[in-house]
């Protein structure tokens, strides 16, 4: 399945029926007066959110979205019919703009969550609503309210407690296919991570934390560079993020360098991103390279006053060190796996 994260869509919700101009004819009944009923209300259109729903691919195909008019009123009072409301399903973490002014409209965080984002029009009223007693026969009736319409944007932030963010390559998409039922796809060149992952992580009495594999970041990714501010957003949502090194191939620079870089970028797209609390850990513990290195670089950091990891996706050595941490840092708000995937850290080596 394609992964669209944006789309732009036309909404018009229905017009208001018109109001009826009749008059009361039956036999033995002169001067009957009027009678002409209401129009029926437009409907709505109504967005949703829905866990049922991974990206906003649908809307590539289908950008115009239509609610029916309200039935027109007729004579003998009777009221014309209302009409349906059309409903829009979206991803659960769905923010809805105007397209032209850029006003947010939602932010539907909550599976369930509903916004009206098209108000239909009221119907309008028959010619017996006017009837007075200095005005008994009124020969006119009331046009329906025409329904709102706009263009809107639908902006996909997905919604999970830890975000894994670094360089392109360096053991991400490893990480979360190790710790829970994720399944990226994995190489040894750049980018192979061209769409977001999500993984649930179990642990403890049937706990669980959802965990986002971020496509990798490149100096000048606010500019858009690289896979650019497409990814950041889905960032801003996280609670922690587990910020992964690599040491190992000869060209680093080192692993300060790395956290330096990725941390501006964060900065740039929007200063808000160096508030989130950071677990930081060098990856590929398993190669030779790394190993040698680690020391200084732990050593590196904890002059600077952090505390860094290291650990191996490939032979879970120091992954379950890894996953502690970042469950002591994430708000007490988690909830029980729903198909029971995931993979608890006592099942890794210590």
């Amino acid at each position: 399945m394609k992964f669209i994260d944006e789309a732009k869509i036309y909404v018009k919700a229905g017009d208001g029926g018109r109001g009826c101009v009749s008059f009361r004819r039956e036999k033995f009944v002169p001067r009957g007066g009027p009678d002409g009923g209401d129009g029926g209300h437009g409907g709505d259109v109504v967005i949703r959110a829905s866990l049922s729903r991974r990206t906003l691919l649908d809307f590539k195909f289908r950008q115009h979205h239509l609610a029916k008019h309200g039935s027109h009123g007729e004579g003998s009072k009777r009221t014309g019919k209302d009409s349906d409301n059309v409903e829009i399903v979206v991803p659960v973490g769905t923010v809805i703009r105007d397209a032209e002014t850029g006003e947010l409209l939602a932010d539907l965080t909550a599976d369930g969550a509903v916004f009206v984002v098209a108000k239909g029009g009221m119907g309008g009223r028959g010619n017996a609503r006017f009837a007075t007693a200095t005005r008994q026969v009124p020969r006119f009736a009331q046009p329906g309210i025409p329904g709102e319409e706009r263009w809107i944007t639908l902006e996909l932030k997905l919604l999970a407690d830890v975000g894994i963010i670094g360089l392109p390559n360096v053991g991400k998409s490893t990480f979360i296919s190790r710790v829970s039922a994720a399944r990226p796809k994995i190489a040894d060149y750049p980018f192979t991570t061209l769409v977001p992952h999500l993984g649930v992580v179990q642990y403890g009495d049937n706990e669980s934390f959802v965990i986002a594999d971020i496509p990798g970041l490149i100096e000048g990714a606010h500019e858009g560079l690289g896979m650019g501010m497409q990814f950041l957003r889905h960032v801003e949502r996280t609670s922690v993020l587990l910020h992964i090194i690599d040491v190992s191939d000869e060209a680093s620079q080192g692993a300060w360098h790395d956290f330096e870089m990725i941390n501006r970028e964060l900065e740039l797209f929007s200063p808000a991103m160096l508030k989130k609390r950071q677990v930081v850990a060098i990856g590929k513990l398993d190669l030779t390279t790394t190993r040698e290195r680690v020391k200084k670089e732990i050593d590196t950091f904890a002059r600077k006053g952090i505390k860094i990891f290291a650990f191996s996706a490939a032979t879970g050595e120091g992954v379950p060190e890894v996953l502690r941490e970042l469950i002591t840092l994430i708000p007490p708000h988690l909830t029980p796996a729903a198909d029971g995937s995931g993979v608890s850290p006592e099942e890794f080596p210590s």
